[in-house]
């Protein structure tokens, strides 16, 4: 079901089995044949793994800033879509994965249902998603929090577990 106005979203990308970066390429484009107009993409971003079993490779991760009249269910169905589609298996929690798109921001939305919470619930605590969110709009308001995205990063721990490893993708 479609919304009658535009609504803006970001969605986090995250990876770290299979070719990540021709995963996410794909998963981008896939959005854009479902009607959900990408206005920007983060730099690539890789990342030590945080929880899960131990012994996974590094995660692939980035954000991208879209536009949609989808609602958010809707749009939370097609981001579960197309983890399938790319071999999305859940099988652990934090283990690894082909593609894991979280729905971070929908608007200023507030959500809290055992299936989905907007703003993403640990978005504020997690560097690997505020380093690339920041890129694209640092002066964004957490909806929640009512703190900007360049805020909520600089209150984290500078650990270094976060590189960039690519402008454009």
């Amino acid at each position: 079901m479609a919304d009658e106005k535009k609504v803006e979203a970001y969605i986090g990308f995250g990876a770290n089995m299979g070719h990540c970066r021709p995963t996410f390429v794909r998963a981008r484009q896939q959005f854009a044949e479902h009607g959900v107009r990408v206005l920007a993409s983060s730099p690539l971003y890789q990342t030590a793994p945080l929880g899960g079993p131990p012994g996974q490779p590094d995660y692939l991760n980035a954000v991208i800033q879209v536009e949609t009249r989808l609602d958010v269910e809707a749009l939370l169905r097609l981001c579960l879509d197309l983890e399938l589609q790319a071999g999305r298996e859940r099988l652990e929690r934090w283990g690894p994965r082909t593609l894991d798109l979280d729905l971070l921001l929908y608007g200023d939305t507030l959500i809290d249902t055992p299936f989905l919470q907007l703003p993403h619930p640990r978005l504020h605590q997690r560097r690997f998603v505020l380093e690339p969110l920041c890129q694209l709009a640092a002066e964004l308001v957490h909806p929640r929090l009512h703190q900007t995205i360049k805020t909520l990063l600089a209150q984290l721990p500078s650990d270094g577990g976060v590189q960039c490893i690519e402008e454009q993708w």
